[in-house]
């Protein structure tokens, strides 16, 4: 049984503050300090906190959802979810390739740009990966591209990390590419990522792609991902599909997510 931690939610004003810049405070022998709930190196050095933070405080649904709908839109083809090969991205400490695990996936490969989840997920989950890389998706050099790639995953999952920086436009692609022809792609944005007042680089990149021919979207859903510290919902979509193919640099020109090399 985890230790549990002298947690401590700050008492106001917290309503203003953008999801990606809540905190908490954590209270041990030496004091108390102040992590951000996006501070994630620090969280996971800590065993058991990610945990009882989000998921038994907030009641974090994420990995559970997108297990699910992913395991639906696979069930709509002929492919059997057993048979998944699946690349986590954004892995963290296990919580996605631990759900993943019991619903029975063939292969599992994590990554994640800290080397703090790593060795979270060494610690508590050890074994659960069949593979733990830690890279930047923005910087991944040929060798350790050919290298993930040999894995030869059919399906992508990312689940809490996108569209807050945690992992950039790019690094999303880098991953998509990566996986089959004809995989699986599932993950869950923030609701507002959603509308057309949000211009930042992913909430188009988003937008563009579920209307794109590069997926072939099986399964949507809004739904409540956790509670804020205030105890109000904060609502996702869960998306999944299947990858058509590779997304192209034309698209991400025309589709102005990334500056035309023109």
């Amino acid at each position: 049984m985890p230790k549990r931690h002298r947690i401590r939610f700050p008492k106001s004003e917290t309503s203003k503050l953008h999801q990606d810049e809540s905190y908490f405070y954590l209270q041990g022998s030496g004091g108390q300090r102040k992590i951000r709930f996006h501070d994630y190196d620090e969280i996971f050095q800590v065993p058991g906190l990610y945990e009882q933070i989000f998921y038994d405080r907030l009641k974090c649904t994420s990995p559970v959802k997108v297990a699910t709908i992913l395991e639906s839109a696979v069930r709509q083809s002929q492919d059997s979810f057993t048979e998944l090969r699946v690349l986590d991205l954004g892995a963290g400490n296990g919580m996605m390739g631990e759900e993943l695990k019991k619903h029975g996936v063939s292969r599992l490969v994590g990554v994640d740009i800290i080397p703090e989840a790593y060795e979270a997920t060494i610690r508590d989950r050890p074994g659960l990966y069949d593979e733990y890389y830690v890279e930047d998706f923005t910087a991944l050099d040929e060798e350790r591209k050919e290298d993930i790639a040999s894995w030869q995953c059919d399906t992508l999952v990312t689940v809490a990390a996108l569209g807050f920086g945690d992992i950039p436009t790019d690094a999303f692609i880098e991953a998509f590419n990566i996986i089959t022809t004809q995989g699986w792609v599932a993950f869950n944005i923030k609701e507002t990522f959603f509308q057309k007042s949000d211009k930042t680089g992913f909430s188009s990149m988003i937008r563009e792609l579920i209307f794109s021919e590069f997926i072939h979207v099986y399964h949507i859903e809004r739904y409540r991902h956790r509670l804020s510290i205030e105890g109000e919902p904060l609502y996702y979509y869960a998306i999944a599909g299947r990858k058509n193919r590779d997304i192209s640099q034309e698209f991400l020109e025309s589709s102005g997510i990334i500056p035309s090399m023109q």
